[in-house]
């Protein structure tokens, strides 16, 4: 795949599947901006990369602020001019039943999953726009299109982002900048551990064609492909990167 003198901002890189999109799109030539809540995370993972010969930075952001994201994003663009390519990871969880579902629950979940995304994109697109070239990869999930019980939180979000995503593609179509969506199903993470052991595991198996979890190279591998130059005819499309499950 094809990255000319390319930067990107990966958001949630701190760990997971953040981590790893960002470790493959560095392990390509791309500077990589990783960026966390967590400063120790994301500098962790930054000095991972330049130790292995690449290029990366670290950013401290809290992405359901979006103050924090408009700063955050003025002061990218004055260093590098313009970001190339923009993959918005970030995402929390507050799962339970909506019967038992706070106010702050539901609201937490919605400004660090769906509006930190709209933040990111109105804070860097305008570079894009001026050199006419530009790939936004939003990670959304399985939750977003079919829906799962106790997550209506992170359903709704998740499924906005695909809602999102397909509008910012017509949007943007005309200046070569594309928008797409990637649909994680179950991936091993840090997220997911809880879910992966004992006879729970076994009944969400049940539920995967290809019956295995998935892992986070799986959704790098498929992130880099949409980011990379090969895929300038590819915009407003979702992903679904989860063994079967949403077909």
């Amino acid at each position: 795949m094809t990255f000319t003198n390319r930067t990107a901002v990966v958001t949630g890189a701190g760990r997971g599947i953040g981590k790893a999109i960002a470790e493959a799109l560095a392990a390509q030539g791309v500077t990589v901006i990783c960026v966390s809540k967590n400063p120790d995370n994301c500098a962790a993972v930054a000095a991972g990369i330049t130790g292995a010969g690449g290029k990366a930075k670290s950013l401290a952001v809290d992405v359901a602020a979006g103050d924090a994201v408009a700063k955050a994003c003025a002061a990218l663009i004055e260093e590098h001019k313009a970001i190339d390519i923009l993959v918005n990871n970030a995402g929390i969880t507050r799962d339970g039943l909506v019967l038992r579902m706070t106010e702050e629950d539901w609201n937490a979940v919605l400004q660090t999953n769906l509006s930190s995304c709209y933040h990111w994109i109105k804070g860097l697109i305008h570079p894009m726009v001026r050199q006419r070239w530009g790939r936004i990869v939003n990670i959304s999930s399985v939750s977003g299109i079919i829906g799962l019980p106790g997550q209506m939180n992170y359903s709704a979000a998740k499924a906005g982002m695909i809602g999102m995503t397909k509008a910012a593609a017509k949007e943007f179509a005309s200046r070569n900048i594309t928008v797409n969506a990637v649909a994680p199903g179950f991936i091993r993470t840090d997220m997911t551990a809880n879910l992966a052991e004992g006879e729970h595991a076994k009944e969400i198996v049940s539920r995967i064609p290809l019956r295995r979890f998935g892992e986070a190279a799986d959704i790098a591998n498929m992130v880099t492909f949409l980011a990379s130059e090969e895929t300038g005819y590819v915009t407003g499309q979702v992903f679904a990167v989860d063994g079967g499950m949403a077909m």
